[in-house]
């Protein structure tokens, strides 16, 4: 029974019903469980955190539920800078790193601790264990993550008591814990940049995880392939829950809305809603990935012939775009520049724009202008990890400012959009877009394509197709 909740069937609790719920319980105490595999990198991460904030305290909230509807919550996915530190997932918890007098900080982790047995807590509200699923006791906690663990409900009195020491915390995460503590905003923006600086290069416990969730999602594309005539006969929401199966099935879920985008929805940068119809002779753009169960993500996107085959416009404009990518995926190696590999994408199709008179030359000039934009609409990847736009918030000259570095992670991902409105372009191009995205991992010799598992080239999509579809 949810406590407390209006037009609940019962009134109340017998002393009786009290006693009974409150005995006969086994001890489940998890005494076997031992440190995670990634718990020596979270410590290295934590490490370096540390030497960038000496004799501050820093709290990193893991985050709360969030309702959905009325008493129903939105499944819960902890903060990644939390779950970089810690690799912890669990709800309502924090990191605490306190500064010592002689230098270098104490690591402690704030957790939700199990219900007790003695009350009514473990069976009444929504939130309790056996509403929610069993939580892992304090002691559970330290042997898994390698941190001391404290009860949270503690925590807003005790950081609070503790106001002495400079400190920093994420924004917008916890509430109760932002106000328990007082902090500037500009500095606690530096928290949260310097938490997604440390994410951009990946250690090799990161980049196998990575690889992982990317093996899972070439898995989720031949899926797709393999079920294209059930989609024909429903929707592209067919498509979404194919894919969506192999993301639970082997990984968390999916690592951002799927986007399943036939016909001219291909044009629709971000179409979510995935609710319209799948027409053979028109084309599906696909951009999805599987979330690791330890929250690092994949991001694929091939666009694919319903038929199995292109019509020759289709395969015009789809290797314009190939080519750009091979472009792209040229230029990232160690040393280069972020920019260099979005810069000879982009400059590829201002050439093909200008050759087939849809903008106005030269093609040098034109991608100078920026004119190219009008069919490209954004730029050509970002980095990848625990948030498909990973490293988000770091400093601009450590991220599009910056240069490749081994280990970093990153998506190539040009296309062309000719919306179905645009009179600037015959009739038969509009209502076509194609993208085609990868990931890359940064190499010392220059890089490895990790959803190489997946065609490319549109003689070898139509094989494939030709090899799986059903």
């Amino acid at each position: 029974m949810a406590e407390g909740r209006k037009n609940g069937l019962y009134s109340g609790i017998s002393e009786e019903l009290s006693a009974l719920m409150r005995t006969g319980w086994a001890d489940t105490e998890r005494r076997e469980l031992t440190l995670e595999e990634q718990a020596p990198y979270a410590a290295a991460r934590r490490a370096a955190l540390s030497a960038r904030f000496p004799g501050e305290r820093l709290v990193i909230p893991s985050g709360n539920l969030k309702v959905r509807s009325n008493d129903d919550t939105y499944p819960f996915r902890p903060y990644s800078g939390y779950v970089h530190m810690t690799g912890d997932q669990a709800r309502d918890g924090a990191l605490v790193l306190e500064p010592r007098a002689d230098g270098g900080h104490d690591a402690y982790c704030y957790q939700l601790p199990r219900d007790s047995r003695e009350n009514n807590e473990f069976w009444t509200g929504a939130t309790a264990e056996l509403w929610m699923g069993r939580r892992r006791s304090l002691a559970e906690a330290e042997r898994v993550l390698g941190l001391p663990c404290r009860d949270v409900r503690t925590a807003a009195g005790e950081l609070a008591a503790a106001s002495g020491t400079p400190t920093r915390i994420v924004r917008g995460i916890d509430p109760s814990l932002e106000a328990a503590v007082v902090t500037e905003a500009e500095r606690d923006a530096g928290l949260e940049e310097a938490l997604s600086d440390l994410r951009s290069v990946k250690d090799e416990w990161e980049i196998k995880e990575i690889r992982s969730a990317v093996d899972s999602t070439v898995r989720g594309f031949t899926d797709v392939v393999g079920e294209l005539s059930r989609a024909i006969a429903s929707s592209e929401r067919w498509i979404e829950g194919t894919f969506f199966r192999r993301a639970r099935l082997e990984g968390n879920a999916v690592g951002y809305g799927t986007i399943c985008a036939a016909g001219e929805h291909a044009t629709i940068m971000h179409w979510t809603d995935n609710d319209g119809p799948v027409r053979p002779g028109e084309l599906l753009l696909l951009d999805a990935g599987v979330e690791s169960r330890t929250l690092y993500t994949a991001d694929v996107t091939r666009t694919l012939p319903i038929s199995g085959t292109f019509t020759p416009v289709q395969r015009r404009v789809y290797d314009a775009v190939y080519e750009a990518q091979e472009a792209g995926m040229a230029a990232v190696k160690p040393g280069a520049a972020y920019r260099d590999f979005h810069e000879a994408a982009q400059r590829s199709l201002a050439a093909r724009l200008v050759e087939w008179g849809f903008i106005e030359g030269p093609a040098d000039r034109a991608y100078e202008l920026g004119l190219q934009r009008r069919f490209t609409m954004a730029g050509t990847g970002h980095m990848l990890g625990l948030d498909v736009h990973d490293c988000a918030q770091a400093r601009a000259e450590e991220y599009v400012d910056g240069v490749l570095k081994p280990g970093m992670v990153l998506t190539v991902e040009p296309g062309l959009y000719f919306q179905p409105d645009d009179l600037t372009v015959p009739q038969e191009w509009r209502g076509i877009g194609v993208r085609i995205e990868d990931d890359l991992l940064v190499t010392a010799g220059g890089h490895e394509n990790l959803s190489a598992g997946l065609p490319r080239s549109a003689d070898e999509v139509e094989a494939w197709m030709a090899r799986f579809a059903g």
